[in-house]
């Protein structure tokens, strides 16, 4: 699947934010439209429509909306929308984070692997089906079918030494100069060897919630100077601990037949997850802390705020799967209503 393929319609809206937010956009260039929905004050940052409203915001600075005009990305209509939107949100999550620990132990809390593990890597490896593989697959498209282009907004806000090593590891992450190797291109194949549709955006009408809020957050924390701690904070929480994770998932997709291009994906990730382990927190931490040393409390937030995306979106799968339900907001065609 090359990432030049067209991409899925724009998706249905979920509620009077999302549709202000289609309604608005899809009118014409701007100008042509006007916003339907005032802005805030917003009941539920966490809900469906909430975060489809953002969601759709953010689309406009990284591929765009199908049929949807460039000049939307910055109109000053539709951006004050997106502040609204992100105010409550990141209110949220900071009050779900705290009390947030010292850098220095939030790193080593990420060291360590739960004695009783509980996430869907281990429900996967341990007892998951096809069809929850499938749909662990279509949630984390949204975000592993644009691999690390949240995190790139980081760049032109840190700078120095640990500026050269996050680019090094984001060079790992599109294949190191061999485009066939890039991660979103991997996944765009681990997806069709378990006979989805690896288009960019092809399943956002099933993906709930949960998953948007995880992708939502990274490029709430790309997007903004201020919050530039915050965002390497939680690139090195996905870091630091992706790698068991990925050695369990390989394991999992293996079982449930999915080849060599079912698993790659993730084995790839054993390996390489491991190498920017130390990278991530040797170059890129160690090395902006001491140089802005008020910089560790905004890291240390990041970390914490990836903990409780993290946390969400495995209780909303594990809580669907034990109870014998789809996890998306409809079933895949061979999965459970």
């Amino acid at each position: 699947m090359d990432a030049r393929e067209a991409m899925s319609p724009v998706p249905g809206p979920r509620g009077p934010l999302s549709e202000a937010v289609l309604g608005l956009v899809t009118a014409g260039p701007p100008g042509e439209g006007r916003l339907s929905a005032p802005p805030g004050p917003f009941s539920d940052p966490w809900g469906e429509d909430h975060q489809l409203a953002l969601h759709l915001c953010y689309e406009l600075h990284d591929r765009g909306l199908p049929g949807v005009h460039p000049d939307w990305e910055w109109d000053p209509e539709l951006i004050l929308l997106r502040t609204e939107l992100e105010r409550p949100f990141l209110d949220a999550v900071r009050a779900e984070a705290e009390p947030v620990r010292p850098l220095s132990e939030a790193l080593e809390h990420l060291l360590v692997e739960p004695a009783e593990g509980r996430g869907p890597s281990y429900f996967l490896q341990a007892e998951g089906e096809r069809r929850h593989v499938r749909e662990y697959l279509v949630h984390r498209s949204v975000y592993h079918l644009k691999e690390a282009d949240p995190q790139l907004w980081m760049l032109p806000r840190i700078h120095g030494p640990a500026q050269a090593v996050l680019m090094a590891i984001a060079y790992d992450e599109y294949g190191s100069g061999r485009p066939e190797r890039a991660h979103a291109l991997l996944f765009a194949r681990m997806m069709a060897a378990f006979g989805l549709d690896p288009r960019y955006g092809h399943y956002l009408d099933l993906v709930p919630a949960p998953s948007l809020a995880v992708v939502n957050l990274m490029t709430l924390f790309g997007l903004r100077r201020a919050l530039r701690g915050a965002a390497v904070g939680h690139f090195a929480s996905i870091e630091i601990t992706s790698s068991p994770g990925a050695a369990r998932l390989a394991a999992a997709l293996e079982r449930l037949g999915g080849g060599p291009d079912g698993t790659l994906f993730y084995r790839e990730h054993i390996e390489a997850d491991a190498v920017h382990e130390q990278l991530v927190r040797r170059g890129v931490i160690e090395e902006l802390v001491s140089g802005e040393r008020e910089s560790a409390q905004d890291i240390a937030f990041g970390i914490a705020a990836a903990e409780v995306l993290d946390n969400r979106f495995a209780d909303h799968l594990l809580d669907c799967w034990r109870d014998g339900r789809s996890s998306l907001r409809s079933a895949l065609p061979d999965g459970p209503a």
